[in-house]
């Protein structure tokens, strides 16, 4: 199963690492997009330790971060910068979205 989690608040970290580490100790796909005040969570060292997972597949939204002023700079790899066509493949893909 692939789980998707949509971010679109800067709360609800421990939830979302929590729900990353479930589904992936069962086996299952994470999809993760962040978007809107989520993006502020691209600051979070905790956030951006999941996209290095296996198994799980990062992006968020560059409108979104660049009006909150986030910076992308020293960002991994894994951390796709995208745009909302990302969330949209993301809801395509998953078999369940969970939104945060």
């Amino acid at each position: 199963m692939t789980l998707g989690i949509l971010i679109n608040t800067d709360k609800h970290l421990e939830h979302i690492t929590g729900l990353a580490k479930t589904a992936l100790s069962r086996g299952h796909q994470l999809i993760i997009f962040t978007m809107d005040i989520g993006t502020k969570l691209l600051e979070s060292p905790e956030l951006m330790k999941l996209c290095a997972i296996k198994g799980v597949s990062m992006s968020f939204c560059d409108l979104n971060a660049k009006c909150f002023d986030i910076s992308k700079e020293g960002l991994p790899p894994e951390a796709v910068c995208g745009s909302q066509y990302d969330n949209a493949l993301m809801v395509n893909k998953a078999d369940r979205v969970i939104v945060l």
